[in-house]
């Protein structure tokens, strides 16, 4: 067996570069430039539940620098060493943002709509990209019917507003979970909030975004087939009213777990760590359990709107923790 070193392999590539630099007859090979893309490819990965056509939309990710608080029950310092071992960049954490379109073959659900794209042009596109992904994967916005919202953080419900602050998927009926909906609409529930600055401008949001359309917004409870196909599951502890998703068709089934966990580098494979955004987190501990515990003894499909795109994959339970294992990707569908 040969024993090859870094020294050898840089050597081995210095001396394959200098003689591809010369043609049999001992002149040069002259490179030709190629302009650079200088962007990313559409953002979409088409997969089937039985008869349905499902298809993952990247709505983008955000890397920043970690808060003191991201984990609220570790010290930072060990939160940042399992996002440095997941490879993310040094002293940051990267959140992807994955809605789901479900074609039923009756109805077309988009489930959760991105960050918006009022804010493409701030985050320099990093996020809010879903109209865009979707335009590429050739579904025009006005041929939505419902769009089934989570929850109702900022990430997942802004983009139903186009840049012009019209209704971005204009024939769809806005969906939302009712506890969710109860626990945001509420005056007393904001003027508790008025000391936190992260929840007071939540509250401030979900005002501002179904301003002039709150009647016409359906509220949906747990336990209940929303749409045929799409029955909606008790996720509590991100917020009040968090709902994960069981879509079925035929023996084929998905469970689209929204934000169960936030990425799971840190919180699925830590489930008892607590992320800064969930309202309750022991209610949130105890529903990451309750979900993993359940998807790893189904070997249930799992889709995750933080998971790295195209955000599926199966969990494995590993004594008291959880680790995902993203499924391959799959030219056909």
């Amino acid at each position: 067996m040969t024993d090859l070193n870094r020294r050898d392999l840089l050597a081995g590539a210095a001396a394959f570069g200098a003689a591809a630099a010369l043609s049999p007859l001992g002149g040069f090979i002259a490179n030709a430039a190629a302009p650079a893309a200088g962007a990313q490819a559409p953002g979409y990965y088409r997969y089937k539940v039985g008869s349905f056509e499902c298809t993952s939309i990247n709505d983008g990710a955000r890397a920043f620098p970690m808060p003191d608080t991201f984990v609220k029950n570790v010290p930072k310092e060990q939160a940042l060493a399992a996002a440095e071992a997941a490879y993310m960049p040094k002293g940051m954490v990267t959140v992807p943002f994955n809605p789901q379109l479900i074609n039923t073959g009756s109805k077309l659900v988009l489930i959760d709509c991105g960050n918006g794209v009022a804010n493409l042009e701030s985050s320099k596109g990093a996020v809010g990209r879903t109209l865009q992904n979707l335009a590429a994967a050739g579904v025009d916005p006005k041929s939505i019917d419902v769009v089934l919202m989570s929850h109702l953080h900022p990430d997942h419900t802004n983009g139903i507003r186009a840049a012009d602050n019209s209704m971005a998927f204009p024939n769809a009926e806005i969906m939302v979970p009712a506890k969710d909906w109860e626990f945001w609409m509420s005056d007393d529930n904001a003027a508790k909030a008025e000391s936190n600055a992260m929840m007071k401008n939540y509250f401030a949001n979900v005002r501002k975004i179904y301003a002039g359309i709150e009647n016409k917004v359906t509220k949906y409870d747990w336990d209940k087939e929303v749409v045929t196909g799409i029955t909606s599951v008790a996720a509590p502890g991100h917020t009040p009213g968090h709902t994960a998703f069981a879509v079925v068709s035929g023996n084929s089934r998905v469970l689209i777990q929204s934000d169960v966990t936030n990425i799971p580098e840190l919180f699925l494979r830590n489930p008892d760590w607590h992320v800064a955004f969930d309202v309750d987190p022991m209610a949130a501990q105890a529903t990451r359990h309750k979900f993993y515990d359940m998807a790893s003894s189904e070997k249930a499909l799992v889709v995750g709107f933080h998971f790295t795109f195209p955000s599926i994959g199966y969990v494995e339970k590993d004594g008291s923790k959880y680790r995902l294992v993203p499924v391959a990707w799959n030219p056909v569908i």
